[in-house]
């Protein structure tokens, strides 16, 4: 059996078509969208909406100390737009048509915090199955999936914003863990809190990852836990006991979809 993975697609709707090739199943662990290109200013929804320009600015302060005046530039864009709330999912769902569309069946898929997952059922055609704090069965193993990512302490989510990520309580994401069954591959957005797996090289900073899928995997010890989320990760691998820890790669940059097999 053979299983192709991969996570942070952000729009590679092309390498996204041959993800499945010579595989049996393909998984996909969220960030279907690509909302703010780093690479290129000018694609993604928000260099489609502002300009590359103004993304530049956006990128460049996101990258700073200063985050009150990030804060302050993000707001001043949102509000030279009539109706922002509608610009973004008119263009998600534009992105979803085509990213969607180019999944093989069958595939297996949870969101990731660059998802609006409230959308996946409208875009998931036949063969595609959106799991999200359930578990399936693939081959004889068992895979489970919990996606998003956690909010960070003290921060709030505004419900009401142009864009709101997938972002869970930490209580709520733990629970969604806590509520898989015993499993054979872990399968999240998410990386476990493990200092060389939430580093990133490039971004310079640690990126939050979960303790509850750290417990649960020195716990259970399943064969595999997967994951995406930090595209520069100063380790891409990192064993845990029996269970192999594995970055599936920055998919929208490698074209290439990482596989498992028994």
């Amino acid at each position: 059996m053979r299983v192709h993975v991969v996570s942070d697609v952000h729009g590679n709707v092309e390498a996204l078509k041959r993800a499945g090739d010579g595989a049996d199943a393909l998984v996909v662990l969220g960030d279907l969208i690509d909302f703010v290109d780093y690479h290129d200013h000018g694609k993604g929804i928000l260099g489609r909406v502002f300009g590359a320009e103004k993304v530049a600015r956006f990128a460049e302060l996101r990258r700073g100390p200063h985050l009150a005046e990030f804060g302050s530039y993000v707001r001043s864009l949102w509000a030279s737009l009539a109706d922002p709330a509608a610009v973004v999912e008119e263009a998600v769902r534009e992105q979803y048509a085509e990213l969607f569309g180019a999944l093989t069946a069958p595939t297996y898929a949870t969101p990731g915090n660059v998802d609006a997952p409230h959308l996946w059922p409208e875009f998931a055609g036949d063969g595609v199955h959106v799991l999200d704090g359930e578990s399936v069965e693939i081959g004889g193993l068992t895979f489970g999936f919990v996606g998003g990512t956690v909010l960070p302490p003290g921060a709030v989510l505004r419900k009401h914003a142009a864009w709101v990520p997938y972002l869970r309580e930490a209580q709520e994401y733990d629970a969604a863990v806590a509520g898989l069954p015993a499993v054979d591959v872990l399968c999240t957005h998410l990386p476990p809190a493990v200092p060389e797996l939430i580093y990133d090289v490039v971004a310079r900073r640690s990126e939050l990852g979960s303790a509850a899928l750290a417990g649960r995997i020195a716990a259970d010890q399943p064969r595999w836990s997967l994951f995406g989320h930090v595209h520069q990760p100063l380790a891409q691998r990192v064993r845990i006991g029996r269970t192999e820890c594995v970055n599936v790669g920055h998919f929208q940059r490698t074209g290439r979809p990482y596989p498992i097999e028994w």
